[in-house]
């Protein structure tokens, strides 16, 4: 049954208020009944609401006898003509009898809603869906335009939602009903699958319909603020509707993503194997690509199953949130990087970008990542060199959890050079004995040393890595170099310390 809080909550309802008593009636609402003015006597209402048409002065004497009346009758609301507030006596006599007493400027409209609601409500979702169709031919070819007037139909927010609940396009979901959502669709939808309801805590529901295209699986998703059972009953009618038209217009975005990604990949493929030609070159102008200059490549992996092409714009919008510039191409499992800048980085500012290419990494949460880092090269040839070292640091880092799976080549140095050593029987058990005194203490402190090393002495990245307060990162640090009997700004000692760090880590 139809509650009023939730008929407040309906488009049909929206000039409706409350102009005193509860908002809500325990029994609910079982249709409504019109009268002409307020010298009405009402009986036999069993749970409808009584619609006055024409009410000259809502601080008339006679409101206040008709509200007692409708309470008599069993009214499940009295809804007047107008808005105007009520005199004082009406507000309490219908606060004391608990009945709630609304206005709407056009208290026929309301009625002819309400019948629609509770006793016609396939003519509600017949209506629904003509509207919906009627609409979708006039509406712009793009897929917002699409989503655009399907809500403007529901007056409801409409979502394209992933797999994952993200949005794709259209009214972003709440954290808490992107979760409700994962937990109740499947993974793996079917034609035939019938619209899926999710009922939130809030009271709120979610329809939601698959869209099949060829693409990842997605969804399409209305909110409703609370439960009117003939649009629940309606509005997967509409999305079943332009489930369809959203499928089509994936499908040539699609496309479009698939030819773009391929001519990236191939041109990127003639800068892998050897100098441009003046062809590739301009190719490189018309996709905006600078081949001159010193350029950093970056490797970003993707574990599980990845629409590589479909996100390769979130991977650009992260680095663009940290103000890099990077040219990113789809390859493989993942995206091949690169920033140029027309001067040779400094040390300094190698190490800064490093760091922005880290947080790069932190901003993909929904991809399981694992990401190298090359030096810095200069001219064509160069982006091949950097891309080749990133790939093999990121294949180093993605077995090394403990690095965040992030890894730089300027940052490996030495100790990668020497890590065949470490690997002997002669190292390995020196090692253990170094790092004894902090091997069995709280806090896991052989790892907590082995981050804060490969992150050259970074509280802030130390502690984001392994997910602990920069506090926390620093208590610990200072714990080690007591227990250890060493001075970590010493590079002979922090040479010694990161050897053996990244020893017994392998073991």
């Amino acid at each position: 049954m139809t509650t009023l809080g939730a008929m407040l909550t309906s488009p049909g309802w929206r000039d409706v208020v409350v102009l005193a008593g509860p908002a809500q009636h325990p029994a609910g609402i079982t249709g409504s009944f019109v009268v002409l003015g307020v010298g009405a006597q009402p009986e036999g209402l069993a749970g409808r609401v009584l619609v006055v048409l024409v009410v000259e002065d809502h601080r008339d004497w006679r409101v206040d006898a008709l509200i007692s009346r409708a309470a008599a009758a069993g009214a499940g609301a009295l809804l007047l003509a107008g808005t105007e507030p009520l005199g004082r006596g009406a507000e309490l006599l219908a606060e004391r009898l608990q009945l709630p007493v609304l206005g709407c400027p056009d208290p026929l409209a309301a009625h002819e809603y309400l019948r629609r609601v509770t006793a016609e409500p396939e003519v509600l979702r017949s209506d629904l869906v003509l509207r919906a169709v009627a609409a979708l031919r006039r509406a712009g070819g793009d897929l917002p335009s699409v989503l655009r007037t399907t809500s403007a139909v529901l007056d409801r927010p409409v979502t394209l939602a992933g797999a994952d609940g993200g949005t794709l396009a259209g009214d972003p979901l709440e954290p808490e009903d992107r979760a409700a959502l994962v937990a109740a669709v499947p993974q793996v939808p079917v034609a035939w699958a019938a619209p899926y309801r999710v009922d939130l805590a809030s009271g709120a529901v979610l329809l939601a319909v698959a869209v099949l295209s060829v693409g990842p699986v997605c969804w399409l998703v209305a909110r409703l603020p609370d439960v009117v059972p003939a649009e629940v009953a309606a509005v997967p009618e509409v999305l079943t509707v332009v489930a369809p038209a959203v499928g089509e217009r994936l499908a040539l975005r699609r496309l479009e993503l698939e030819r773009d990604a391929r001519q990236r990949t191939s041109l990127l493929g003639e800068l892998l194997h050897g100098e441009p030609s003046e062809a590739a070159r301009r190719r490189a102008v018309d996709l905006g690509w600078q081949l001159d200059g010193w350029h950093t490549g970056i490797r970003i992996g993707a574990d599980g199953q990845v629409d590589v092409a479909g996100r390769r714009t979130d991977v650009v919008e992260a680095f663009d949130a940290e103000g890099l510039r990077a040219v990113v191409v789809e390859q493989g499992d993942g995206w091949s990087a690169w920033i140029t800048a027309v001067r040779e980085p400094t040390a300094t500012e190698v190490q800064q970008q490093a760091a922005a290419i880290r947080r790069v990494q932190r901003r993909l949460v929904t991809v399981d990542t694992y990401v190298g880092v090359g030096r810095v090269q200069p001219g064509p040839s160069g982006i091949a060199t950097t891309l080749a070292e990133a790939g093999d640091a990121a294949g180093l880092a993605r077995g090394r959890a403990e690095t965040g799976r992030f890894l730089h080549v300027d940052r490996l140095g030495l100790a990668q050079l020497l890590l065949a050593w470490t690997r002997t029987d002669t190292f390995q058990p020196a090692a253990r004995a170094l790092l004894a005194p902090i091997k069995d203490q709280p806090g896991d402190l052989v790892t907590t040393l082995a981050v804060y090393l490969d992150t050259e002495s970074s509280l802030a990245e130390t502690a984001a890595v392994l997910g602990i307060h920069r506090n926390t990162a620093s208590a610990r640090i200072a714990k080690i170099q007591h227990l250890l009997g060493v001075d970590l700004t010493n590079p002979d000692e922090r040479l010694a310390l990161h050897l053996a760090s990244r020893t017994t880590s392998t073991e």
